[in-house]
This record gives structure tokens, sequence and C-alpha cells, in this order.
């Protein structure tokens, strides 16, 4: 990063002449038209080289958005501050900056005038010493508060409900870490604007591994293909092998007849539990506690179950009608046990208990249109739509730094490309880089 490999090269070019007209002790000797008539004489002489700017980092989504991504910038600040010598030596320079900023999980307004954008981030110092590090900048916060505000305006639409992050396998593996933090940084932020407590849940460990947090997530097609197509025996293998905390989850599409594999699932799954309670071993029954059934049905498939109701493309995927059937057959599949009266009452929690999990292309949109329905859906699964940065849609979150102001004769003088200014923050503080 120092040497500028993650940089856009006009960068790598104007650092580079910045760096020669300083050994040259270069002054300016060009026109201005938007500075005080003292400078435009040239009373003062202008060493270009080693400019002091101050230089404002800032998104444009409306109307809010979720910042994140702020540590990683700062720290590239405190580690990439500097310039090389003839020698090659790195001189470290960050001491000299003053920076101010606003916390990840800080959230920004706009309405649409660019006059009166929120900076995230402000550097006030030598341009030469970071200007390498502005695209590298610009990437973290980009990258960590598009994920953060399509997730915080998922969770909204969810109405709380929590929702399953799953966009690992729809970018490449250096994102996870970054896109995990930003995943739950919106989940925290959204508790404390709605008083909630709904829990983050990622599906690597590579995700949680800023916060502390670990992958989870259900069995997958694969691992019922391996038991050639019978879920059940599936998810009781699954059960008795796996860590007693990790939660057990059926994917129960596998043959596109959902209601039989959870009937199925839940049965078998219960049968154990059972046997494990007239044994007075609470451990074992643990095991074999069905946390959920996650429907993941495919948009161009419609499950068996839904077959008489008429050819309708309405029901292709993963429905409303599709999940109202799966949940009266699970709240009703004690009904067909032999059970001894003792039991049935225990039973009836254990199915009713059990929690509804749906996947396969969940967006805000498709999920606002469930929660109108009151569909009896307990998690969402989401993936590649957290990803989103589509002007269209409204999720363009891409962050932009400019210079607003230079120091000449000790005094900062605005200066900013024409249809940009200088704007303030009322969450920007003063930042210590040596905490970095």
């Amino acid at each position: 990063m120092r040497k500028g490999w993650y940089t856009d090269k006009y960068f790598v070019n104007i650092t580079h002449t910045l760096n020669e007209l300083a050994k040259q002790d270069y002054h300016f000797a060009g026109r201005t038209f938007r500075l005080n008539a003292e400078i435009k004489r040239g009373a003062y002489k202008i060493n270009t080289g080693d400019l002091l700017v101050e230089m404002q980092f800032f998104t444009r989504r409306k109307p809010q958005a979720i910042i994140v991504g702020v540590d990683m910038a700062l720290s590239m600040l405190r580690h990439c501050t500097g310039y090389s010598d003839d020698d090659g030596q790195f001189n470290e320079t960050w001491h000299h900056l003053d920076v101010e900023a606003i916390q990840d999980g800080d959230v920004t307004h706009y309405d649409g005038d660019v006059m009166s954008v929120q900076p995230v981030i402000r550097v006030r110092g030598r341009y030469r010493d970071f200007a390498l590090l502005e695209t590298p900048m610009l990437g973290a916060l980009t990258r960590g508060s598009r994920v953060a505000t399509n997730v915080y305006n998922t969770l909204v639409a969810a109405r709380g409900k929590p929702v399953l992050f799953f966009p690992a396998r729809f970018d490449t593996y250096e994102t996870q870490a970054i896109d995990g933090y930003a995943y739950h940084i919106a989940v925290e932020r959204f508790n404390l604007d709605y008083n909630k407590q709904v829990d983050s849940y990622v599906s690597t460990d590579a995700q949680g591994s800023w916060w502390g947090g670990h992958g989870g997530g259900t069995i997958a097609h694969a691992a019922i293909a391996c038991f050639l197509g019978d879920t059940a025996e599936a998810m009781l293998t699954f059960s008795a092998t796996q860590d007693i905390n990790t939660p057990r989850i059926a994917l129960v599409d596998f043959n596109n007849d959902s209601v039989e594999a959870s009937l199925a699932v839940i049965k078998a799954m219960f049968k154990r539990y059972k046997t494990a309670l007239e044994n007075n071993d609470e451990t074992e029954a643990k095991k074999y506690q069905l946390f959920a059934i996650r429907l993941d049905t495919s948009g161009s498939m419609r499950d068996i179950c839904l077959a008489p109701l008429g050819d309708k493309k309405l029901d292709n995927g993963v429905n409303p009608r599709l999940v109202w059937i799966v949940r009266q057959a699970l709240d009703t599949a004690w009904h067909n046990w032999d059970l001894h009266a003792k039991w049935q009452e225990k039973a009836k929690v254990y199915c009713q208990s059990v929690r509804i999990v749906v996947s396969g292309g969940f967006n805000l949109q498709k999920i606002k249109k469930f929660e109108s329905l009151n569909v009896a859906v307990d998690i969402y699964g989401v993936g590649s739509s957290l990803m989103s940065n589509d002007s269209y849609l409204g999720t363009n979150t891409d962050f932009t730094a400019d210079v607003v102001k230079i120091k000449i004769n000790n005094q900062w003088l605005n200066l900013a490309k024409i249809g940009r200014w200088a704007t303030d923050n009322p969450n920007l503080a003063p930042v210590n880089l040596d905490y970095f």
C-alpha cells in the first residue's frame, strides 16, 4: 500500500510529481483565479510539493447510510502515511496529520444537495504524504457502508426478525471479514435504534473474525445427496455428531416436497428426543431439539404440495402459500404420532416451537411483501442482495474524497472543485492515530 499497489495510477503519478517538486524546492509559478488578491499577485511563496490540504471523505447515499470502514481507513493513514527516500526507506509522517472522524456504526444523512454532504473522515496534512491512500480508503468505506446499510434496511423490512448473512459465495473470499463486520455493525445499529435484541448470524468463521462471531447454518443439499436424498437420516446423523450448541436446521426442499421432508424430519428428531428424555439424558435430548426447517425451493420450481392449486408462477419458489402450508403441517404433526397422553403436550410444544427459515432470492422488496402479508416466517436468509450497489435500486453507496481547503501563510483557504464545498458533520471528533 505504501508503494501505491492498490492505488489508482493518477494518484501514484501526482505523488511522484509532488515528491520531485519538493526535492527541487519548486514554488508555484502559475496563476490562480479563485484566491485572494495577495496570492494572485504572488506575494507569498507557495511550495507546491509540501502544500498542506484539507480532504473530506463522504458518501451520497439517500436518505441515510450506516457507516462502516472508518477504522480500517484510519489504520491505513496510521501505517501508510509518509514517503520513500532515495534509498527506498519509508519515512512515516502520520504524526503530522490532523484527523477527525466519525465512528463505525454512525449514520450519515443526505437529501440530494451535494453542498450538504456529511464527511465521515477529515484529514489535514501534506498531500503528498497520504495521496496514495485515497483509493484504498474510499474502497474500505464504500464496501463496509454499502453492506451495512443494505443489512440495516433489510432488518427494518423484516421488522426485527433475524437475517442470516449468506453472501459469502457471491464474492471473493478476501472480503468476508469486512463484510461480516459490516453486517454485525448494522445489526447492532438496528438494535440501538429500534430497542431490539436481534442476534447476528454469519455463515463463515471469517465473517465473524473481526467481532468474535462464528459461522453457522443448515445442512447442505450436497449433504442430503450423501444420504441418498433421505433428509431425515441426514439430520439425525448431523445432530448426533455436531456440537450441542450448533442449531439443528433442516433443509427440506431436496426432493421438492417440503411438507413430506419436514414431517419426516420432525418425527425422527422427536423420537430420538423422547428416548433421551425417557433415559433421563437431557444432554442427549438437546442434540435432537429441532431448531428450524429451512425452505429454499428454486424460483423455477413449484413445491409438490402446491401442485393441486393450479399451474401458477405465483407459486414458484419460496412463496407465502408454501410457508403457511408447511407451518400448519409442523404445528399439527404430533397428531399422527402414536403417543401416550403424558407426551402429547410435550410433542405439541416441540412441533410448534420449530422455526421456519426462508431463503432463495430474498431481497428487500420480497421481505416487505412477506411481512405485509404476515407470513409465518421466523428468520430470513439473504445473500446477494446485501451486496447491491445499484443507483436504480437506491443502494449506491460510493464514497468520494475532495480536497476542499489549502493552507497558505498559516491560513486555511477554501479551494474545492466547483460544485463541492467544505462541509461538516456533528459526529466528527479528533482522532489519535496512536491507537491504530
